[in-house]
């Protein structure tokens, strides 16, 4: 089993907003054949609390506009690691540092990846490819 292409175009308009407000790193990671709950992972990083709140500010915006609310947020007060559950897509937004000590690249990284269509925003940071290097 594959992600809907319903779930790859909320995964897309997610990326898309994220890229909007300068988010690094952006990867969606298909993980239908992994979890009965959700069909894909979009993964953010901000270098600040204040910029990943505004990312997940962007994303709710642009998702709202399609009708979309999430099902469960967490992590909005700490601005570090903020979760937004649209039941077939699960977005994550991590301050950088959170995102190499956590490194859900690394844990998912069996899942295939999805094509964002975005161009210039999945330049992968040093951070995140230093911490993949040293854990394998």
């Amino acid at each position: 089993m594959s992600a809907t292409e319903q779930s790859i175009g909320i995964a897309r308009t997610a990326a898309h907003a994220a890229a909007d407000k300068i988010a690094q790193d952006i990867v969606a990671l298909d993980v239908s054949d992994r979890l009965a709950i959700t069909d894909v992972f979009v993964i953010a990083s901000a270098p600040s609390e204040r910029q990943v709140n505004a990312i997940v500010d962007g994303i709710e915006e642009e998702l709202s506009k399609q009708g979309l609310k999430p099902v469960r947020r967490e992590g909005r007060s700490e601005g570090r690691w903020v979760l937004l559950d649209y039941a077939e897509v699960i977005v994550h937004v991590q301050h950088e540092e959170d995102r190499v000590f956590y490194a859900l690249d690394r844990l998912w990284k069996d899942c295939p990846s999805v094509d964002l269509q975005l161009e210039g925003a999945l330049q992968t940071s040093p951070q995140v490819v230093a911490a993949d290097d040293a854990a394998e």
